[in-house]
């Protein structure tokens, strides 16, 4: 049985560019070590935007040596980089862009979505590449709603998407560099979820709505982070309400972690190197 490790509240809301007010649930300078490979997670709490003909969201910026994850609950995205990926991505939907050697990207509401206005509730996701890989060429993937798993949890539990990982001999659609789970959960007020997961690996679940029971007496309400213990494979917690959960579990790198505003490295010299590339124009333009 994996075992709760603690419980992590996220911090409050603060925009990034104009389309995003986000909670910092996570970043690796505060949990870098506890939930290696992943390295920062923001979560945009649903919040109404009056219809605009402005574009809403963050211009051209610098990636560099990791991957980011961007989950889609309500509203629209439309993504563009310098690599040459892009896409729209709506509820049910997530993109998952490796930046990997570098590359500059925007990313903004869609027109539609600006246009008539309405609810915008996401998730972004920062995943960290080993070493190895940080050097590789960037990618670009859309996971289109109709194309995740859905599997539907024993005793009526809820549902469970599989993004990315494997759940129940369901195969998520994402291609990652080393093993990753991420598993969006629909639970029912008062049942158990029992979900198997890796040996060894980071265990964490974000709480977006409802509130869930962990070890028999420990709460973990809306906006929390409840981190696992590395042992055990048994997950096993209670929904107190109907609850909207995102699990994230992966197989720890266990190299350096260095960053610098958008790159993260495994040295101080890389970051260095990253500025002088972006500087010199070879992460390419938009």
């Amino acid at each position: 049985m994996k075992k709760l490790k603690f419980i992590h509240q996220s911090s409050g809301m603060h925009w990034v560019g104009d389309g995003f007010p986000v909670r910092s649930v996570f970043s690796y300078d505060n949990l870098g070590r506890e939930l290696d490979p992943f390295l920062l997670l923001d979560y945009a709490a649903p919040h109404e935007f009056a219809p605009t003909t402005r574009r809403r969201g963050v211009g051209a910026h610098p990636h560099r040596g990791f991957e980011t994850v961007t989950f889609s609950f309500q509203g629209e995205v439309e993504h563009r980089d310098s690599s040459g990926g892009g896409g729209k991505i709506g509820p049910g939907d997530v993109q998952w862009m490796t930046a990997a050697s570098g590359l500059l990207h925007e990313e903004f509401h869609s027109e539609d979505f600006a246009r008539r206005g309405g609810v915008f509730e996401m998730a972004q996701l920062w995943v960290n590449l080993p070493a190895r890989d940080k050097s590789a060429a960037p990618r670009y993937q859309t996971l289109l709603k109709q194309d995740i798993p859905v599997v539907d949890l024993p005793d009526g539990a809820g549902t469970l998407r599989v993004v990315a990982g494997e759940f129940g001999g369901h195969k998520g659609p994402a291609q990652t560099f080393t093993p990753i789970n991420a598993w969006d959960l629909q639970l029912k007020v008062g049942k158990f979820a029992q979900l198997l997961v890796p040996e060894g690996h980071t265990t964490a679940l974000l709480v977006l709505r409802g509130s869930l029971l962990i070890d028999g007496d420990t709460a973990a309400k809306e906006g929390a982070l409840a981190v696992f213990e590395r042992e055990g494979k048994d997950l096993v917690f209670q929904a107190t309400e109907d609850s909207h959960v995102l699990l994230l579990g992966g197989q720890p790198l266990n190299e350096p972690i260095v960053g610098q505003g958008p790159f993260v490295m495994n040295s101080q010299q890389e970051i260095l190197e990253a500025f002088h590339d972006f500087q010199k124009g070879k992460m390419g333009a938009l």
